[in-house]
C-alpha cells in the first residue's frame, strides 16, 4: 500500500510481517544482493524493475555491508530454483534469515510508472491482514524522507582501520554515512590505510591525526539534515587535502561550499544511468542510488562559485559530478566502486591517488 491509497497485492515472500518505508524503484537486471545490502537504502521499499529476481541466489561475499539494509523488497517473480556455483542459499531463505519483509508476484511495471508519475512516497508492504484504513494511517504516521537523517544511524560506532593491500602509500580518513564494502576495498587496493570514521567525529580530531586524503561515502537520508561534517571538509580544503566525495558525499562537499540540495520526484537507482564527462564528451554507464541532487547546470553551481560541473545526467540534465575550481576536491552523484557494474567510472578512485601524489611531490603531504 502506498501512501495516496494505492494497493498492490501478491504474495508474501522472505519473512513475513509488516514493513514500513519511502518506495522506491532500482532498474538493475542483476545485482540484487548488493542492492539489498547498500545502506543507502535504509528506510526504503525496494522494488525491482526487473521481472525475475533469485536466479543465482544468494552468498557472504557479494554484501556491500554485513547484512541487508532496505526497508523491504518488492519482485514480480521469483524462480522455482536458483543456480550458481558461488551460491550459498535462495534470496528467500537469504531475506527470512535476515528478517526482511517481501513481497513477490506484484505488478512491478504499474508501481514503477505510478512512481514516476507520482513520485517516491511512503508505503508498507504487509502479510499480517491488517485492515487497509490502519495499515493507511500507520503508513500517513511515518517521517518523510526530506528532512530525515538516517547517515547516523547507519555509520560506525567507533573507527576501524581497513589495511592497504600490498604496500602503504597514503594514509586516508573516510567518513562513513553508510560506505560500501567495495568502496574501501578498492581504496586498499591502491596502498591506502583506511581510518573509517564514526559520522560525528569532530573536525580537531581528523586534522590532528595528519591523513593525506579524504573520502566521503555515500549514505540514506537528506543531505540538509547532515551538516556537522561540513566544517570538516571545508578546513581540510582548506588545507588543501584531496577530498573525494560519492552520493550523499557528493551533495556534502557541495553544501560546503554553499550549493543546494533538493529532493528529486523519484531519483535514479540502477546500473544502467548514462552521464556526460564534460572535460570531453566521454558517456559513461553509472551505477546510482540517490533521492536527491546538486542544484545547478552546466553554467555554474548557485551559491557556491568555487565549483564548476563536470557531469551532467543525460535523462534529466542533473548535475552527476563537481570539483573545486583551485582544490583538489571531487565529487559525482553516482557510484564509481559499481560493484557488480558497470566499471566506467572507476577511475575516480586512481584520480584520488593521483591528487595525494601531486600533494606529497608539492610538500603538502607528510611520508606515511
Amino acid at each position: 500500500m502506498l501512501e495516496d491509497g494505492r494497493i498492490f497485492r501478491g504474495e508474501a515472500y522472505g519473512a513475513r510481517g509488516t514493513a514500513f518505508g519511502e518506495v522506491v524503484f532500482n532498474t538493475s537486471m542483476t545485482g540484487y544482493q548488493e542492492v539489498l545490502t547498500d545502506p543507502s537504502y535504509t528506510g526504503q521499499l525496494v522494488t525491482m524493475t526487473y521481472p525475475l529476481i533469485g536466479n543465482y541466489g544468494a552468498n557472504q561475499e557479494d554484501q556491500e555491508s554485513e547484512a541487508p539494509q532496505v526497508g523491504g523488497f518488492i519482485i514480480h517473480e521469483a524462480p522455482p530454483i536458483y543456480s550458481n556455483w558461488r551460491a550459498e542459499e535462495s534470496l528467500e531463505s537469504y531475506l527470512q534469515r535476515h528478517g526482511v519483509v517481501g513481497i513477490m508476484e506484484v505488478d512491478q511495471r504499474a508501481l514503477t510508472r505510478h512512481l514516476r508519475s507520482v513520485g517516491a512516497m511512503r508505503g508498507a508492504i504487509s502479510s499480517e491482514g491488517v485492515p487497509e484504513e490502519n495499515l493507511l494511517a500507520q503508513i500517513l504516521a511515518q517521517p518523510e524522507m526530506a528532512g530525515l537523517d538516517l547517515a547516523c544511524g547507519v555509520s560506525t560506532d567507533e573507527t576501524y582501520l581497513v589495511e592497504p593491500i600490498g604496500e602503504k602509500k597514503f594514509k586516508v580518513a573516510a567518513f562513513d554515512f553508510g560506505v560500501k564494502s567495495h568502496s574501501l576495498k578498492l581504496l586498499a587496493e591502491r596502498g591506502c590505510e583506511i581510518s573509517v570514521l564514526p559520522a560525528m567525529t569532530p573536525t580537531e580530531e581528523v586534522l590532528e591525526q595528519g591523513f593525506d586524503g579524504l573520502f566521503i561515502s555515500n549514505g540514506p537520508g537528506d543531505p540538509e539534515a547532515v551538516g556537522h561534517v561540513l566544517d570538516t571538509i571545508r578546513a581540510m580544503a582548506d588545507q588543501s587535502t584531496p577530498i573525494f566525495g560519492i552520493c550523499l558525499g557528493h551533495q556534502l562537499i557541495a553544501r560546503s561550499f554553499g550549493a543546494e540540495t533538493y529532493k528529486l520526484l523519484y531519483g535514479h537507482r540502477g546500473g544502467n544511468h548514462p552521464v556526460r564527462r564534460l572535460s570531453d564528451g566521454l558517456v559513461e554507464i553509472t551505477a546510482q542510488n540517490h533521492g536527491f541532487a546538486v542544484r545547478g547546470d552546466e553554467s555554474g553551481i548557485p551559491g557556491a562559485p568555487e565549483l564548476r560541473a563536470t557531469h551532467m545526467n543525460l535523462n534529466d540534465g542533473t548535475v552527476e559530478g563537481i570539483e573545486h575550481r583551485e582544490k583538489p576536491v571531487y565529487s559525482v552523484q553516482y557510484h564509481p566502486e559499481s560493484a557488480p557494474g558497470p566499471h566506467d567510472s572507476r577511475y575516480l578512485f586512481d584520480r584520488l591517488i593521483a591528487d595525494m601524489e601531486k600533494s606529497r611531490s608539492r610538500g603538502d603531504l607528510s611520508v606515511s
